[in-house]
């Protein structure tokens, strides 16, 4: 299931308010506006903290970015059942990028050299590859267009260059400091039509985000996910690391096979 719309996508309920203290931080900030039926409040300081990350992602020259998920997919009877996935994104501007995706039915790699981009399927064996363009950012665009395949953590390449993102946003407020893995981060949470989300971006001169959540309100289920990031700005890296090289009995597939329902799949 796909939370992440695009802005790619966005990013607690009532039982959580009622089966939990509400933080005063909250209602400091959002108290007032309810009392006088104001429109939903846009906190200024949190706009902020978004442009400032995405600035930041942006400025990166090469990073290593590890991934632990929950996702919430829910069945025709309502019921949840949520699955946890695993993903290591390694990416080098303006165009390298490698990465891996791990879950209980998927070990799926990416592979992109500045030429071609493959997936490789590495329980199935098979493998597809296909010329690319010359920069990561219109590979996201052309590979999600026309095979229907979305690199993981996409929206790290995206943050704040789509104006039309941000203003579907119809409340941002400053949570307060909180810790995510021992470092800590400023608690933001947002809404905009379908959604509630929330991140977590640590503070002082990093400002990486570290743990999102995403809540889809347009399912009476209320599905979530949940992804905590762990970040290496220093990553070791070579030519070799983002050229795919065919393992020993590997089948090569027509990328188009990968969406088709009568044929292979990359898995």
């Amino acid at each position: 299931m796909k939370y992440l719309a695009r802005f790619g996508a966005i990013l607690l309920g009532i039982a959580a308010i009622l089966c939990n203290p509400v933080d005063t931080r909250v209602l400091a900030k959002t108290g007032q506006a309810a009392d006088a039926k104001q429109a939903p409040e846009i906190d200024p300081d949190a706009m902020d903290a978004l442009n400032k990350m995405g600035t930041y992602l942006r400025s990166l020259k090469a990073f290593q970015v590890d991934s632990e998920s929950s996702n919430d997919d829910v069945l025709d009877d309502g019921e949840i059942i949520t699955d946890t996935r695993s993903s290591t994104l390694l990416a080098v501007s303006p165009n390298l990028l490698r990465a891996e995706l791990k879950g209980d039915d998927r070990n799926t790699f990416l592979f992109y050299d500045g030429k071609n981009f493959t997936v490789y399927g590495k329980l199935l064996n098979y493998y597809a590859t296909v010329p690319a363009p010359p920069t990561t950012a219109k590979l996201i665009d052309q590979i999600y267009n026309e095979y229907g395949i979305e690199i993981p953590l996409v929206d790290l390449f995206k943050w704040g260059n789509d104006e039309a993102a941000i203003k579907k946003i119809t409340s941002a407020i400053d949570v307060g400091p909180s810790s995510v893995g021992g470092i800590t981060c400023e608690h933001y949470a947002f809404r905009q039509e379908g959604l509630d989300w929330q991140i977590w971006i640590q503070l002082g001169d990093f400002p990486l985000p570290k743990k999102f959540v995403i809540r889809t309100l347009t399912d009476d289920a209320r599905p979530q996910h949940t992804s905590t990031l762990t970040w290496n700005l220093t990553p070791s890296y070579n030519d070799a690391t983002f050229t795919f090289d065919p393992p020993q009995g590997a089948e090569r597939i027509p990328l188009k096979d990968l969406n088709a329902d009568t044929t292979k799949n990359a898995q």
